[in-house]
Order: structure tokens, then C-alpha cells, then sequence
């Protein structure tokens, strides 16, 4: 079977999800043994300081036999962020008018109750 026949074979159906710096791609692919399964990567954008980029992607693979518990895990975390956090994103990264508060030298920097946790950006991990 020639390379195009095997492409076209393996990749049955797909969707983009642009999001910012990141793309999330949807892709239905075929088995050997002609069954279906989804697989879903992330591709991330990342400018380097001589003005060239790369991209990081990590994907996921999804088999029929995990679709019911995978759909209803999911539905369950997006219902529990959604329930407790509202669709309103909070982070000052995508609020258009965040204005960064600048505090004064002789104000405290920072609350006490704030300086017992660490500040981590899961964009980085």
C-alpha cells in the first residue's frame, strides 16, 4: 500500500480548536484491524528572543472501550469548574482591561494570608 493510501486510511475524520497560543486537534484514526479511536493533541506555540518558534504537542489517545468513562469524568470536572467558578475567565492573562495593582514602598507587598502558598502558572508546567 503506498505512504498517501496509508494517510488516507488513517486519519478518518478531524476538527481544530484554535485557543490562543495553544491548538487543539481532533482526529478520528483508523487500526490496523479497521476500528476507529480519537486522538487528541495539544500544540503549543512558544516565540524564542531571536524571533523564532517551536512547538510542544502532547497528545492523548482515546480507545472506544474508555469513551463512556472518559465523557462522563470530563462532564463531571467541566460541571464542577463551571458550577463553582462561572464561565467568566478569571485570569489576567485573557481579561482584555486587567490592570496590574502596583503597591507603594510603604504598604506591605504582600498579605500574610498570601505568602503561605506558592503562585504556580499551569501554562508552564
Amino acid at each position: 500500500m503506498r505512504e498517501n493510501d496509508m494517510l488516507e486510511k488513517d486519519e478518518i475524520f478531524s476538527k481544530v480548536l484554535r485557543a490562543g497560543r495553544r491548538t487543539y486537534f481532533f482526529d478520528v484514526r483508523s487500526t490496523k484491524a479497521e476500528d476507529y479511536y480519537i486522538t487528541i493533541t495539544e500544540s503549543k506555540k512558544f516565540t524564542e528572543e531571536d524571533g523564532s518558534f517551536h512547538f510542544k504537542k502532547h497528545k492523548i489517545y482515546l480507545y472506544k472501550e474508555d469513551f463512556s468513562a472518559f465523557k462522563e469524568i470530563l462532564e463531571e470536572m467541566t460541571s464542577f469548574v463551571l458550577n463553582n467558578k462561572g464561565e467568566e475567565v478569571i485570569s489576567e492573562r485573557h481579561q482584555k482591561d486587567f490592570k496590574r495593582e502596583y503597591v507603594s514602598d510603604n504598604q506591605e507587598e504582600t498579605p500574610q494570608a498570601e505568602k503561605n502558598f506558592t503562585d504556580i502558572n499551569f501554562d508552564d508546567i
